[in-house]
């Protein structure tokens, strides 16, 4: 009979390719009774935390099941964490090892500092979930890198230029880099970059003309920068001129082109790159699924995701947000919802893909009890304002008045969400669609900034369908204030006035239009041929 040792466990989950052996080896191995033996532990967590065929899900599970007192384990689920959506998950567990006085290295540091760096990334929309200061955090974290002796430490050195970069404190990452005796090409990149992100392109053309020896990152730098300012063709002729192009070159010409809402070129852009024989990263496929969802190349888009299929790709993260997202702009709700239902970790934009997308395609109740489950789960996903927008919409489209004003009261007194013009233009056409105008054009007027002309020729068009022939006039004359008026808005109040039968009305109202050399377009429809 074979003795099962520890080495022979080891070498069966170093050759795992799929979850369900892992799960069957987990089960050998609580069987067994090697369970929690450290090593054993250590390496199914590093399997399920960091390959692609794992789950961090899964992984925290068993890290919770743990003593959680392992300092490499924790390292690990740090490590993680900062790759996944929720990096600030990173920086708790490096708490919860200081709570515990647990040993740092230089892999903690170096991992956790980049955490630091993707929280303020990742959640741009709703920092003060967080509970801290980032900034304050990654100085917290430096202290203790001197205290213990690691601030020489190359690595640890580029990731406080890092972090230091993304919270704005450029004299602290300064400092730190001209303290590096050791400055690789990684060092330089990382201040040129911190000085392109705030603009202050002098000190980084200085640094760049300064650097020993310029690789295929500067170049990248370069592309990045022009592409923050749109300006996509000084971008793609850099782009053009390189000696060598990598992955995050062509990553960065493609989502300079969705940046600008070209996603015609950035489709051709992924096409030369297959051409090319140079292989799509996550990042890649994340900006042309994005194009894919603007544009309704819902094909392309099947087809990206059917590869990742085939090659057993595990879909979590930004990769599975923007499938969700292009799955419910493309209007197919059945594969929304699979790969929605698939994804164990799911951020609040994956949460209003699928409430909005099914909101947009008329499945209201659908959305509703959507955004009900959001709710149950406060402690995982907080609703936020485009989540509210989905909702009013599918309020919208269902007629649901007095439930749409208390979502719109709740967004602000719940949830401490201010709301938006787009806010407010779903409760304009929410209250105009059913004959509220009165109510909306007391919203309209009363709103804490100026109405654009959207609001005003929502409620145009209601007084047209409702026959208010006053409240039409006034948006009229609140259309002509802000900009010149279109044949559409001319059109309205005329045929408002024909339904109530004042044809002189109609008649001044067009000599009017043919005065201001107003042309009236034809009317169009645009339809895709295979």
């Amino acid at each position: 009979m074979l003795k099962v040792t520890v080495p022979f466990i080891i070498s069966k989950i170093q050759h795992l390719s799929s979850m369900n052996q892992l799960k069957q080896t987990h089960a050998l191995i609580t069987k067994l009774g090697f369970y929690n033996h450290p090593l054993v532990l250590a390496k199914l967590i590093t399997f399920l935390s960091l390959s692609p065929l794992g789950s961090l899900v899964y992984a925290q599970a068993m890290f919770e099941e743990s003593r959680m007192d392992n300092p490499f384990i924790c390292n690990t689920m740090i490590r993680a964490y900062t790759k996944s959506v929720f990096p600030i998950r990173a920086i708790y567990i490096y708490n919860h090892m200081h709570c515990l006085n647990l040993e740092f290295d230089h892999f903690t540091y170096t991992f956790v500092l980049k955490a630091c760096a993707r929280v303020l990334y990742c959640i741009e929309e709703d920092k003060k979930r967080v509970g801290f200061d980032i900034a304050c955090k990654g100085t917290e974290i430096h202290c203790r890198v001197v205290k213990s002796g690691f601030d020489s430490d190359h690595f640890i050195q580029n990731s406080l230029v890092y972090v230091y970069s993304r919270c704005g404190l450029l004299d602290h990452a300064r400092q730190v880099f001209d303290e590096m005796t050791d400055k690789s090409t990684i060092s330089w990149n990382t201040m040129i970059s911190a000085y392109d992100q705030v603009g202050d392109f002098s000190s980084a053309d200085l640094l760049l003309e300064s650097m020993p020896g310029k690789n295929v990152v500067s170049w990248n730098t370069l592309i990045a920068r022009y592409v923050r300012l749109n300006n996509i063709e000084a971008a793609r002729s850099i782009f053009e001129e390189m000696p060598v192009r990598d992955a995050v070159s062509w990553n960065s010409m493609i989502a300079g082109y969705v940046q600008i809402k070209d996603y015609a070129r950035a489709l051709e852009l992924f096409g030369e790159m297959q051409i090319k024989n140079v292989e799509a990263t996550e990042i890649t496929l994340i900006s042309v699924l994005g194009a894919c969802a603007e544009t309704g190349a819902l094909e392309m888009g099947r087809k990206i995701h059917e590869s990742l299929e085939a090659k057993e790709y595990k879909i979590e993260g930004f990769l599975g947000n923007a499938l969700v997202d292009m799955y419910a702009k493309c209007g197919n709700l059945n594969w929304a919802w699979e790969v929605f239902n698939v994804l164990k970790m799911k951020p609040v934009s994956c949460w209003n893909a699928m409430v909005v997308g099914l909101a947009i395609h008329g499945y209201c109740d659908e959305a509703l009890e959507l955004f009900s489950t959001m709710e149950t789960r406060r402690d995982e996903v907080r609703p936020n304002g485009i989540t509210f927008i989905g909702v009013l919409i599918a309020c919208r489209h269902k007629g649901l008045v007095e439930e749409g004003r208390s979502f719109f009261g709740r967004m602000m007194d719940v949830y401490n969400i201010m709301p938006n013009v787009k806010h407010y233009g779903c409760m304009v056409d929410l209250f105009s669609r059913w004959g509220f105008l009165n109510e909306a054009h007391e919203l309209i007027k009363t709103m804490p900034f100026n109405p654009n002309c959207v609001l005003w020729r929502t409620l145009l068009g209601a007084c047209r369908i409702h026959g208010n022939v006053e409240l039409a006039e006034d948006s009229f004359q609140q259309l002509a204030m802000l900009e010149p008026v279109t044949d559409g808005d001319y059109v309205l109040l005329s045929n408002t006035y024909a339904d109530a039968e004042r044809w002189e009305d109609v008649e001044r109202l067009r000599n009017e239009m043919i005065g201001a050399r107003v042309p009236k377009k034809p009317g169009s429809s645009n339809i895709e041929m295979k």
